[in-house]
């Protein structure tokens, strides 16, 4: 209502100035110049009623198109358009100082008018071309709306094994951003000498493929972060960018996404508030796949990744289903530690010894 009742007064005051003018025209001394601003004024009033609603329900449907449109379209038709309506200013003032006539107001206005709608449509046309000569090519990479709900992730979490468990529950609905960064980490990783570390990495990039066959949208992203060095900044700074939210599985990335109040999925401790509870006391049966850090520990690993660290087994490396008894359980960055004594360990000697 303040639009309306605001776009009424001014026409109504353009109509007034319009009456006077034609009324001394006539006779300035007559009564003309009263009836002419008369009905003048009373025509703007009506006529500017009228027309303010139309406008105000324009604005609104303006309104919300523009929230529907790309960020790159909405920047380009503004900063064009802007252009456009300062350029006719100037040249419509041009006008009025050598024409030397109140026409010239208006004719300047129609001109600022026109070039200002003729810069907003080409900006909404050309919008991603016009962004991207302008060095700022990421607004032109999202379209509004496109990446709601996704999950931006991180090396850690590609190569963690609860990114698969949550897409093929259905909890990624919103889909997958895989920097292009972190892919050409991840192949490195899956190249590299050390075993473990490219064990992961190559299943990771195949839960990805699983993740993707189950209908998850898997969006990669080519956008590069030149401006940082490590990973995490990258992924922060283009979190930031695409308006998304992290997955991650490292602490360090999580703490400094809380700091720049980016929006962040911790998928380790995600997992542990999920994981199964293992008790002291309870019985398990793993394979003992090789020698531990610590003298006469062996290592074994629970179906889902744990690692088992079993004390005083280094004897029965590369036994398979092998009894063990948990003795205790840690919390890492690659998931849940048990540690665990051999349930019979004397039956087991002798049966080496045999």
């Amino acid at each position: 209502m303040i639009f309306v009742e605001v776009f009424r007064l001014l026409l109504v005051l353009v109509g007034v100035a319009g009456g006077l003018q034609i009324g001394d025209h006539i006779g300035r001394d007559s009564l003309a110049p009263l009836a002419f601003v008369t009905v003048f004024a009373l025509l703007s009033y009506v006529v500017g009623g009228v027309l303010g609603r139309l406008f105000d329900e324009g604005l609104r449907q303006a309104i919300s198109r523009l929230r529907d449109m790309p960020p790159a379209e909405v920047f380009a038709g503004s900063l064009v358009g802007t252009t456009g309506l300062l350029l006719g200013l100037a040249f419509g003032l041009a006008v009025v100082a050598l024409v030397h006539s109140t026409v010239g107001y208006p004719a300047a206005a129609v001109l600022a008018w026109v070039l200002c709608a003729g810069g907003v449509r080409l900006g909404v046309a050309k919008g991603k071309e016009i962004v991207r000569a302008a060095g700022l090519g990421h607004l032109a990479d999202r379209p509004s709306a496109a990446l709601d709900g996704a999950l931006l992730v991180d090396t850690s979490a590609l190569l963690d094994r609860q990114l698969v468990a949550l897409g093929m529950s259905g909890l990624l609905a919103g889909g997958i951003v895989v920097p292009r960064f972190v892919l050409d980490e991840a192949h490195t990783l899956a190249d590299g000498p050390e075993l473990p570390t490219a064990r992961r990495a190559r299943g990771g990039l195949e839960s990805l493929e699983a993740v993707h066959r189950a209908g998850v949208p898997v969006r990669v992203e080519e956008a590069e972060v030149p401006q940082c060095a490590e990973t995490g900044a990258k992924v922060l700074v283009l979190a930031r960018r695409l308006h998304v939210r992290i997955a991650t599985c490292s602490a360090d990335v999580a703490d400094q996404a809380a700091e720049a109040g980016v929006d962040v999925v911790n998928l380790r401790r995600l997992s542990a508030d999920l994981a199964p509870h293992h008790p002291p006391g309870e019985r398990l049966v793993i394979d003992l796949v090789k020698v531990g850090r610590q003298p006469r520990q062996a290592v074994g690993y629970l179906p889902d990744g744990d690692m088992v660290v079993v004390n005083d087994a280094e004897h029965l490396v590369g036994r398979r289903d092998v009894a063990v008894v948990v003795s205790g359980t840690r919390p890492t960055s690659q998931g849940l530690l048990l540690f665990a004594r051999l349930e019979q360990p004397v039956m087991a000697v002798a049966g080496e010894a045999g």
